[in-house]
Formats: structure tokens, sequence, C-alpha cells
């Protein structure tokens, strides 16, 4: 039987035709901070690329981009444990599963702090690429049960990517929600060969990757953009619950001239009334709720 084709696992639906979906409480927005971690091996080509080859094709290894990345594992990541430690939220971490064989210091502290663990591959690269999804999934899964103590329930794929099976392989290995498919400012339900997947609204326009390596925007860009989607969002979660997604990763927003800005995100929106920090887990355990 062929894998099934993304208008064959969601039916279109128009969000002015569904029932408002209401938060606890009478909050108006969830805002979901996605941090991503990974590992970067040095004998693959780099995932991105701060600074092109002076010869204009990149080379084997590729020691500055390489370093760029590990300069977050270092120092950036520090930066977002403290950021969210002071201010008492505990985000969702798209991790690599290598992480925790390379970098266990930086595990330890985000099993500490109480983060939700959320696979995001073994390494990172693309998802096609991979030998045996299956067996990446599954082991990818294990890694982070041993280092967080709980099995996640939540798939990033490294990129977004996915095959036209990703989601009968993720859900074959007890995966519940995803973030890849972008398309929503609301959870919605996907079928799959192995019961539902929830999709999470993740962000690709709300995310240091495009904005700040890709579209080369200054400093405090992230900033701007982040309270103007806030702005929206809130207005409109007057009535109806709305899910506010920021992805960052320490190599880019945990740089010394972007933190502060970062920082500025969460003072503005924690001046707000009516809205609660959650986890992937947590959005996911209420809209099952809500939606029945």
């Amino acid at each position: 039987m062929p894998p099934m084709l993304p208008h064959q696992r969601c039916d279109y639906s128009a969000i002015v035709d569904r029932p408002p979906l209401r938060l606890p409480g009478g909050a108006r927005l969830v805002f979901w901070t996605i941090v991503n971690y990974e590992v970067w091996d040095i004998a693959r080509p780099m995932a991105r690329q701060v600074l092109p080859a002076p010869t204009g094709v990149s080379l084997i290894p590729d020691v500055p981009n390489w370093s760029w990345h590990e300069y977050g594992m270092r120092v950036g990541c520090w930066r977002f444990f403290d950021l969210f430690a002071r201010r008492g939220i505990r985000p969702t971490l798209a991790l690599n599963a290598r992480v925790c064989e390379d970098y266990p210091r930086v595990t330890d502290q985000a099993r500490h702090d109480g983060w939700e663990f959320m696979g995001h591959s073994y390494q990172q690269g693309p998802i096609h690429n991979e030998p045996d999804q299956k067996a990446m999934i599954v082991r990818s899964l294990d890694i982070l049960e041993r280092a967080s103590g709980k099995r996640p329930v939540g798939w990033l794929g490294p990129g977004l990517t996915q095959t036209y099976d990703t989601p009968d392989l993720l859900t074959e290995a007890g995966v519940r929600y995803i973030g890849d498919w972008v398309y929503d400012d609301e959870p919605t339900t996907l079928r799959t060969a192995h019961g539902p997947l929830v999709t999470l609204p993740y962000s690709v326009e709300l995310n240091d990757i495009p904005m700040m390596i890709v579209q080369h925007h200054e400093s405090d860009y992230l900033l701007k953009r982040a309270v103007d989607q806030f702005d929206r969002l809130y207005a409109e979660g007057a009535d109806r619950a709305k899910i506010m997604a920021l992805a960052i990763h320490p190599y880019i927003s945990g740089q010394p001239h972007r933190i502060k800005y970062l920082e500025a995100i969460y003072d503005y929106v924690g001046s707000f009334e009516g809205v609660v920090h959650w986890n992937g887990a947590e959005i996911l355990d209420w809209y099952l709720g809500a939606a029945r």
C-alpha cells in the first residue's frame, strides 16, 4: 500500500469554520518555546553556514562553521538555561539524540531544569538520507528516554524534513505529536497507519534560522517580529485560543549581540495577562481534552 499524501492524512479545514478552542482560566494565548540543540558531525557537510568557503566550494572538515555551532553548545546554551530559569519557563527541547552522547553536561542540565525532551533525529541531517528511518526513530527515542527519564511524545524532523511515510513510522514508535506541519494556528490531527498524530503549530516564520541566517536580518529583528506576531495573536485570542511558537538555536540567538533581544521578547509577553507558557506535551494534553 503506497504512503498517504498530505491531503489524504488531513482534510482541509478553514479555521473560521471550527468551534473556537478555549484555554483554562480564561487565558488567551499559549506561548510555546522550542529550543533546538543539535550535533553537527565534523566529517559531514555543515547543516548551516555562517561563513561561506573562500573558494566558493565547501570542503570537509569545515572548521569555522562547525566551530560556530560548537559555540552554541559551549556558551550560547547556558544563556538559554539562565534566561528560562529566571523566568520560570520550561521549554520544549528539540534534541538530536546524539547530543545526549556528545554533550551530556547540556542534557543533564535540561533534565534538571524540567525541560521537555522532543525527538529531533539522531543527528542533524535530512531525514530523506536515513538508510533505515524506522530504526533511527526508535534509536533516537530510546536514547532520549534514558537521558530524560521519560519517553518523548513529540517529534520535529531535522530541518522539518519528512518522507511520505514518516507519520506512520512515528506513531508506530509511540510519537503523539509533530511540529513539521506548519500550516495552522491551532493543533490538527493526521491519519496514520497506527492511529492519530497531532500537529502543533511550530513556526518557520518565528525561527532564528530563516530570519538571521537565511534572510540576514539585524539582531533586533527577532524582537520586532515576535512582538508583532504576539500582538495580533493575543488580540485574536479574545475569541479563540491561540498558540504562538518561537524556535531558537543557541549558536544564533545565544550570541552576545542577540540574547538581549530574546530576553526582551519574554519581558514583553510577561506584561500581559492571560498568557501561559506550555511545552508541547502540555499543549497536546490540553488539545486532546478540548477536542473531545
